[in-house]
């Protein structure tokens, strides 16, 4: 038999259970969690029932200070990490100077110092770091990665991208502790790196200049003034008659209510702030202009407060044009007790369905004097567009040769997460920032190489 692979954790939030269930569930054969860690015991305490009730042994636990300890005393070979993103960078440069592997959640870091951090010690180590970045994995954007290399539409002059989130799943960036710009780097760190590694990716080039516009325009204290909105409860799970469509209850989700209301005594952690109340110093508004380095150029922006989620994509090139647009939740309807689920793509068999905008994909290409065609998606199924299983594959199974290079290492994270950083120096400025320029120490070498 070959030897399972020894995997702790650290962070067990509401991400960490798509890694928990895997390595209880359909990978238990190739891994095990031999140890875990979170600043919380009641989060822990709640999964590790929910280890056992599956028949498995309560994973160790360790001091999330005491790392090295862990990884000697546990024979740690891989660490996930699915905890606050302005804790990743200690905690990969721990891991890997401890002598394991990292798995990390997106983004890599927040910050230049964070990415120096991680830089520096891939360096020293040579150890692997792998950046979870499922959207590549959903066969909807794998189609579109093949489309452009193909040559279908020529070389990539320009690309267009709009992602929307609705006002349930773009409220809740404005709930918890992503709200705070220090914890998060803000939506352009943390939820648009996704997006900026799925061009990266797509269009095979390294992104040198960033130009950013945007604010907080809807959410926020100041906003919901400005409005003339009622006084509002401070948090979502109150029984209070000023609560409205834009409050969210912990205690009507299950996993929600175990894993954060129930431990709020802990730590003292709130998880359903008001999204306009006081303190946030993050945007809900945003757009950009990036230039790459082989001459093409992207406008995106990314609206946190639209009646419908989803995004759509235009790639133009020297021989045409494909166009990829996604659905996840047509509207958000009000006409029912049930509260909406938060993300509609990791849940996407809670979402209903809505008239007026199906939830659908469809990609579309059409070359210069041709008619357009739609290109079939191989249909993928469950979290993520699909994306979330074949993920896990990758992570815990026995990597396959694969054309798409759709695993992702620390350089893919750091040339995502460098379009946020230069795009949060953009919005101070006011000018365009050369990712060149910015203080990235042995990676900012590594980032100007062609991906391999």
């Amino acid at each position: 038999m070959t030897a399972l692979t020894r995997y702790g954790l650290i962070g067990t939030g509401w991400r960490a259970q798509m890694y928990v269930n895997a390595l209880i569930g359909d990978h238990a054969s190739e891994a095990e969690l031999v140890a875990w860690a979170d600043a919380n015991e009641g989060r822990l305490d709640w999964y590790q029932r929910h280890v056992e009730a599956a028949g498995f042994p309560a994973p160790a636990r360790f001091d999330p200070e005491r790392i090295a300890d862990a990884i000697s005393t546990h024979g740690i070979e891989r660490m996930i990490l699915t905890t606050p993103d302005s804790t990743h960078a200690d905690l990969v440069a721990a891991t890997l100077d401890a002598g394991a592997d990292a798995v990390v959640e997106k983004p890599l870091t927040v910050d230049e110092t964070g990415v120096k951090k991680i830089a520096e010690a891939v360096e020293r180590t040579g150890r692997s770091v792998i950046v979870t970045f499922n959207y590549r994995y959903s066969p909807r954007n794998s189609a579109l990665r093949q489309v452009i290399a193909s040559g279908a539409i020529g070389e990539v002059t320009s690309v267009h991208f709009e992602w929307v989130l609705d006002t349930v799943h773009g409220a809740d960036y404005f709930r918890r502790w992503h709200r705070e710009k220090q914890n998060s780097g803000g939506l352009l760190i943390h939820k648009a790196s996704h997006h900026f590694d799925l061009v990266n990716w797509w269009i095979d080039d390294i992104p040198t200049r960033v130009f950013a516009s945007g604010g907080l325009r809807f959410y926020g204290a100041e906003k919901a003034r400005q409005r003339g909105l009622a006084p509002r409860p401070q948090r979502g799970s109150i029984d209070s008659p000023l609560r409205d469509a834009f409050s969210f209850d912990l205690r009507e989700d299950p996993m929600q209510r175990a894993l954060y209301f129930e431990q709020e005594h802990f730590d003292g952690y709130i998880r359903d702030r008001d999204p306009f109340g006081e303190g946030i110093t993050i945007e809900d508004n945003l757009s950009l202009v990036v230039d790459y380095g082989r001459g093409a150029t992207m406008s995106y922006s990314l609206n946190a407060h639209s009646p419908w989620e989803g995004y759509r994509v235009a790639v133009n090139g020297t021989a045409g044009r494909a166009e990829l647009e996604v659905v996840e939740r047509g509207a958000i309807l009000m006409n029912d007790s049930a509260q909406p689920v938060v993300d509609p793509s990791a849940r996407p068999e809670e979402v209903g369905v809505e008239s007026g905008r199906p939830v659908a994909e469809t990609l579309t290409v059409q070359r210069h004097f041709g008619a357009a065609r739609v290109v079939p998606i191989d249909g993928g199924t469950g979290a993520h567009g699909g994306g979330d299983e074949q993920l896990l594959r990758d992570v815990f199974g026995r990597a396959a040769e694969d054309p798409l290079r759709r695993s992702a290492s620390w350089l893919d994270g750091v040339r995502s997460v460098v379009v946020g950083l230069a795009g949060n120096r953009s919005l101070i400025t006011g000018q365009a920032v050369n990712t060149a320029d910015l203080d990235l120490g042995h990676a900012g070498a590594a980032l100007r190489r062609r991906p391999a």
